[in-house]
Order: structure tokens, then sequence, then C-alpha cells
């Protein structure tokens, strides 16, 4: 049984007992949450599309850790111009384990 939600702007194809990084979320480590916005749900062949969401379907997840992602370098530059900027970044993640899905 698998689900797509769509957790802090980002759609995720989840399992149970999946870790995955979503963008921050403003709950704490070892709180549970429920996210109500499932846009399809496959239970062993029996799938349900929403329109735009699945009525009644959720996802419970446990939130883990908060953390930063790797960093990425923007590096810029314009040839013969002498015009160079480098620019580095990290993305505040979160890592989130699926509960349970309900459909």
């Amino acid at each position: 049984m698998y689900a797509i939600v769509e957790i802090a702007g980002q759609q995720f194809k989840v399992v149970k007992d999946q870790q995955i990084f979503v963008h921050r979320l403003d709950q704490k480590e070892g709180d549970k949450v429920s996210f109500d916005n499932v846009l399809l749900v496959d239970n062993d062949g029996k799938v349900k599309v929403g329109a735009p969401a699945v009525k009644g379907a959720s996802v419970e997840v446990t939130v883990l850790e908060h953390l930063k992602g790797d960093k990425v370098i923007v590096f810029k530059k314009k040839r013969r111009k002498g015009y160079r900027k480098k620019n580095g970044h990290r993305q505040y993640l979160t890592s989130v384990k699926i509960n349970n899905i309900k459909a």
C-alpha cells in the first residue's frame, strides 16, 4: 500500500515505515502529525484518485529530527568581463517517518 501526499508544498510517494526528508516543519522532534491532503491511494491494486484530494484519507508521520541539507554551490561567470559570483546554500530539512496510511 502506498499513497501520494502533499507535505509542505511538495508531493511524495510514501509507504508505511519509510523515512523521508521534507522542507522544515514547525513541529518539534517526536511530535506526531497527520496530513490530510492525500492525492492518491493504492491498496493492493485498488487505486483511489482524489479530485483534488481523497476524502477521508490521511497519512500519519512522526517528526524524527531537524537538520540541514548538503551545501549547493552556485557559481556564475561571464567570460572576458571580470564577472564572477560565488554563492552557497543549505536547505533546512525535517526527517519524518511514515507511521500509518489511512484510506
